[in-house]
């Protein structure tokens, strides 16, 4: 089956550190890996990488099924990638998708000698007093799914932002024939990524000028929020022909709230959401078509690019490659940002098909 997807500071180690003598007071050891801060970073494609190194996947939260999917070695995600290069790899994260719970993981993941954090930010403002001393300390910081531009070293792209909110737009405007009131149900307000995509999608909707935004709502990706604030949609806006939800645990709260006979093809739906979740909604026609990427290799190329950066193999300059396993060649694109792939659809024809 064809894939859904086509698809910082120079390490040194101890050993090094010493022979350099005085240098060594400047630089912050880390679990048997160092970095000069002062030093520029030189990419060495042909040095090996490193073995051994600690590795913390922290999502935003935990229990939330897309994070599963991309985090762990039984999907192929990121702890996968982390084993089969011979890292320590560790999935961690508060249960709640806010910084207050998921900053704690951060640190104690610091404390625990990371040597490399991948990220997914509840909020890049709040997140970035601990990242940046993270880096500070030579720990690789490297985000995904969510991203926190201001500190980090890499940034693992899904696929592109405008890419993302166009195809939402695209599909909903399709089966509203292009008219309507249209909601959105977000994640948290402060999501970085939500609104990204929801300032792309604005965007597309000026091709659709009968098609109006009435309301963007936040489920905070919780299943029984997401549910909540979908019913007061359809509460409050009794004539809704759309909703959009850019998160996979709303679009699939929302899409139980309209799996009545009440709602189903009266009121549409669409987002990003996966396949195991959404495959009662999509065969009975609740949920014609949704979109995503495969969070599983989402997971599995940050490792790789983690893993590739903290050992010096890259820096993040753009146009340097390198190779990830099973997905193949990727290369460091501007602002510091590894492209995954394009959008992939999801619908009646297809959705069988896939695992996650």
């Amino acid at each position: 089956m064809k894939s859904p997807i086509k698809s910082g500071h120079l390490r040194v180690s101890l050993l090094s550190a010493v022979a350099v003598g005085l240098a060594v007071a400047s630089m912050v050891a880390v679990s048997g890996v160092a970095t000069a801060a002062s030093s520029p970073r030189v990419a060495n494609a042909t040095r090996p990488l490193e073995k051994g190194l600690k590795a913390f996947v922290i999502p935003k939260n935990l229990g939330n099924s897309y994070f599963t999917t991309s985090d762990i070695v039984k999907s192929g995600g990121a702890l996968f990638a982390l084993k089969q290069l011979g890292e320590i790899g560790t999935e961690t994260s508060g249960t709640a998708a806010t910084p207050s719970s998921q900053i704690p993981a951060i640190e104690g993941a610091i404390t625990k000698g990371a040597n490399i954090l991948i990220v997914s930010a509840t909020d890049p403002d709040a997140l970035c007093p601990t990242l940046k001393g993270a880096m500070a300390r030579g720990v690789t910081v490297v985000t995904y799914d969510s991203d926190a531009p201001a500190c980090r070293d890499l940034w693992i792209e899904q696929a592109t932002s405008q890419g993302i909110g166009d195809i939402e737009v695209d599909i909903i405007a399709a089966e509203m024939h292009d008219s309507g009131q249209l909601a959105i149900v977000s994640a948290a307000p402060t999501a970085p990524n939500q609104n990204t995509w929801i300032g792309y999608m604005k965007t597309e909707l000026k091709k659709y000028p009968k098609i109006k935004l009435v309301k963007i709502v936040y489920g905070m990706d919780d299943t029984a929020t997401s549910t909540t604030v979908t019913e007061g949609l359809l509460t409050a806006y009794p004539d809704l022909k759309g909703i959009i939800s850019p998160t996979t645990v709303g679009i699939a709260a929302a899409a139980a709230v309209l799996d009545t006979a009440k709602y189903r093809g009266v009121v549409n739906l669409t987002g990003l959401g996966t396949p195991l979740a959404m495959k009662k909604y999509v065969l009975d026609g609740t949920v014609p078509e949704f979109a995503l990427w495969n969070p599983a290799q989402l997971g599995y190329l940050a490792a790789y690019a983690a893993v590739n950066f903290a050992s010096g193999v890259i820096t993040n300059s753009v146009g340097e490659s390198f190779k990830a396993g099973k997905l193949g060649s990727f290369k460091v694109g501007p602002d510091q940002t590894i492209l995954l792939g394009l959008p992939f659809i999801f619908n009646k024809s297809n959705i069988k098909q896939f695992n996650f």
